[in-house]
Order: C-alpha cells, then structure tokens, then sequence
C-alpha cells in the first residue's frame, strides 16, 4: 500500500517587494510597488502588504495603484537579482527532495513523501525549509500549506499568510473544503464566482451538494474539476520537470471598438504583463500569437514564429502590430484582444536546473503524528 502523499506548497510573502525591502532599509513599513511607471501604461507585477492595505494588487494599473495610494514608492523590477534570490531559495527545496514543481519565481509544490532528510512529518520540513530561507536570504519570509494534495497545499499556503503554516491533514479536508468560500477554490476566477454566486454556490459545501453531472451542465469540461477538488480528490503529481505549452494573457474589453491605435495601446499594456508572466516563469518563447475576438463573437489568431526567443514587451509588440495588420480589426469592432508566447527555448524546470540529483531513500510509510509542537500540527 502506498503511503498518502506529503505534499508541500511554498510560497514567498510579497516577495518582489519583500527583496526591494531587504535591500533598501528606507523602504521598511512603506507601501512598496514594482512595476511600471503610473504616468505611463504601466501595471503593478507585485506590491508589499503595507500597499495592500490600500486595496493595491498585482496586474492593477499603476495609474489606478497612484491615485489609490499617492504616497506609494514606485520602483521598476529588478529580474535579476529576484530570479538570483529564487536559485537560492530552490536550491533549499532541493536538499529535501528532486520532486520540486516551480510555478513561478516565487512559489513552488515539493513533495516529500519520500525526502533526504528522512523526515516524517511534512510540518517539520516546511517549517526548517521557511527557516532556511529566511536565514540564507536576509530574512525574507515564505509562507506554507501542507496536505495530501495539491490542491489543497496550494489553497492552505494562503490561509495564513505572512510567514504562516497552514497544515490540512487527511481527516481534516472535509471540514477545511465545506467552509472555503468559493473564490478561494483554485480556477474560480470572477466570471465563475458569479455563476455559482447565481446558483446559490457560496461555499465548498454548497458545491459539494451538487451532483458531477449537474456541475457540467453548468460549467462544461470544468465540472468534473470542480466535483473532484469539493470531495477532497487531486491525484495530480507533483512534475519537476513540467512543461507547460503557452503563456499568455488577455482582456475583455468593456465596450467593442474599432479604433485600431486605442487597440495596440491595449495590446502594449497586455504585453507587459506577458512580460512579467514570463520573467517570472523564467520563460522565453519562440513563437507569438495575437488572439482576437470579434463583436460578434468570431475568434481569430494570427502567430509569428521569431528567431531568438522572447520575453520583453517591446519585442514582443514588434511582430503583435503587423500581426494586428493582418486581422479585419478596424474593419470590424474588437471585443477582446489577448497576446500568448509559446514554443518555449528552455524547457528544463525546477532541481533539473539549479541542484544535482540524488538518491531517495527506500520507500517508507510515514506515522500520523498527532502531538503539536510549538503550536503546529505534525503530520
């Protein structure tokens, strides 16, 4: 019988403007923003909890993060002293174990169902691991969720945030799911928040009332998704190795238009946060693709395939516009515009690149450890 799985998420406490912080003491108890200039089309790629206080998140407008906290110091993105910060910090998860899934820059599931330390208790190994980081990178702080899967390590990592431990335990998931409101479940964004709002879906134990086929009928191929994760049930694996096919992003716009000038101004915004998206994944891609959707709901896309691979905006809006020429955008009003890069140069992830791998121990089954220790659950 196998043993049920240990499963870790990590993930950094504000952590662009956590490093502008540490390296800037002035900076301390201020409402810090990275990102982009609030005169210009700038967006926020990451703000400090002091900024947040004003309602301030990532992806915002800089120009709406200004006039929400006027006082806020804005700073442009250093890429790479944050992607130097987070080799060091995987090189932290990699003396526990090689199954090390990064999602971004600064957060990442590990598995340590079986691990180096031949540790027993996940609890245990989280809390060194969010020592060890704030030891070895000038006291930056990294918050964690421990489950038995991955969904719920994801959700858990921010219960309790910063610097916190959230520890769901096999006999507590049902609980834990019946009470998490709905936008706090993975892949619910604002569009399928009100939907389920609509249907009287307020919680995990409202979703789990519903039966699988039912929940398809409301929400199609995400159905069966959203059933799984109500009853506690994600077998996917932690993938240290995972590729993933596109990045991109997108926006609705409020109102079509036809205004072909207003629409690369829309398009250089989007590729801006592309560029953040890729920065962060430490991603370049090959090939550019433009997705339009027309007032009457058409979709089209238009790629370009480049030589070198590309993660800055300004690159990127080289081959978007004569992309954009291409289209009847102008001919026809434009409701959504999106930007995705695919095709990725470097595919290698996690300990693949930044530690040596070593030999796992032999399996073993962990006890459930029911005592706490200095107000953690072991498990």
């Amino acid at each position: 019988m196998q043993p049920t799985r240990k499963i870790i998420h990590i993930d950094m406490d504000a952590f662009y403007a956590s490093v502008e912080q540490r390296d800037r003491a002035e900076l301390r108890g201020q409402p810090v923003i990275v990102g982009g200039d609030p005169k210009s089309r700038g967006v926020v790629a990451a703000c400090s909890y002091e900024a947040r206080e004003f309602g301030i998140h990532s992806a915002m407008a800089s120009s709406t993060a200004y006039r929400l906290c006027p006082d806020a110091v804005f700073i442009r993105p250093r890429f790479d002293v944050y992607r130097s910060v987070s080799s060091d910090i995987r090189k932290i998860f990699c003396e526990y174990t090689d199954l090390v899934e990064p999602l971004s820059l600064d957060e990442a599931f590990l598995d340590v169902t079986e691990n180096y330390m031949n540790m027993a208790s996940a609890t245990l190994i989280a809390r060194e691991i969010k020592q060890k980081i704030f030891n070895r990178t000038g006291k930056l702080t990294a918050s964690a969720g421990v489950s038995f899967n991955k969904f719920i390590a994801k959700v858990a990592s921010d219960m309790n945030k910063p610097d916190g431990i959230t520890v769901i335990a096999p006999e507590m998931a049902d609980e834990f799911i019946d009470e998490l409101p709905i936008r706090k479940f993975f892949g619910v964004g604002k569009v399928t928040e009100e939907k389920m709002l609509n249907v009287g879906i307020k919680t995990g134990a409202d979703l789990k009332r519903y039966k699988k086929k039912q929940l398809v009928q409301l929400f199609g191929k995400s159905g069966s998704y959203f059933y799984n994760i109500a009853h506690g049930m994600d077998d996917r694996p932690v993938e240290p190795n995972r590729i993933r096919k596109s990045i991109g992003k997108e926006t609705t716009l409020i109102e079509d238009i036809d205004d072909t000038n207003q629409m690369v101004e829309i398009l250089a915004n989007i590729a801006d946060r592309l560029e953040n998206s890729l920065i962060k994944r430490e991603a370049k891609g090959r090939t550019i693709t433009l997705k339009i959707k027309y007032f009457d709901f058409q979709s089209i896309t238009r790629s370009a395939t480049i030589d070198e691979p590309a993660d800055n905006a300004a690159v990127i809006m080289e081959y978007v516009k004569p992309l954009l020429a291409k289209t009847e955008a102008g001919q026809k009003k434009v409701r959504l515009l999106g930007i995705s890069i695919s095709n990725f140069d470097d595919q290698e992830t996690g300990c693949a690149k930044v530690c040596k791998y070593r030999q796992l121990p032999l399996p073993f089954k962990f006890p459930n450890a029911k005592d706490t220790r200095n107000g953690f659950r072991l498990w």
